[in-house]
């Protein structure tokens, strides 16, 4: 079983609209998993998917953005958080390092906005706080990041679907 059939079977008794705000709030779907979650399972409009997967996918970053600094340091005082730390913030630096010294705010956008696994607000968040972005800066490219991403998946969402019923003749 998937982790994201696992989420649908968990947010099964919510409201559908919650559950897609929940999905899209969870580091391990984002909007990348709640737009076709939506679309293809709860049955909601592209438009509806799309804005409750944004909203979603935006509520954790303020909170992530404001706290990952001291949360972070507060954890790194014990050895299994301290690796993993490292860990999570040398291999963003690796990654993103080059990019982010050429183009900026641009970079974190771009880096938000690519709809694959290990990219997403989550990640941006970490990013920007890696690379010393402050909050002014990073809200605002790490949400267009996310509405393009949204874009994006809804997009692809909505042509995927449209294939199938095409295919199957629904």
């Amino acid at each position: 079983m998937s982790v994201e059939t696992a989420l649908v079977e968990i947010l099964g008794s919510l409201p559908h609209w919650f559950a897609v705000l929940v999905l899209g709030a969870l580091p391990v779907s984002e909007l990348r998993g709640a737009i076709p979650i939506a679309m293809g399972i709860y049955g909601m409009g592209p438009l509806e998917a799309f804005f409750f997967s944004v909203l979603g996918n935006l509520l954790p970053v303020i909170p992530l953005l404001l706290f990952l600094e001291p949360v972070s340091g507060y954890l790194r005082r014990y050895q299994i958080f301290d690796t993993f730390f490292t860990w999570l913030f040398s291999r963003t630096r690796r990654n993103n390092t080059e990019n982010f010294e050429k183009y900026g705010l641009l970079a974190l956008t771009v880096f938000v906005a690519i709809p694959l696994p290990a990219t997403g607000a989550w990640s941006g968040c970490a990013a920007a706080f890696v690379f010393g972005v402050k909050f002014r800066q990073a809200f605002p490219a790490i949400s267009a990041g996310v509405m393009i991403a949204g874009i994006v998946v809804t997009a692809v969402t909505v042509t995927g679907i449209g294939l199938a019923d095409l295919i199957l003749g629904v």
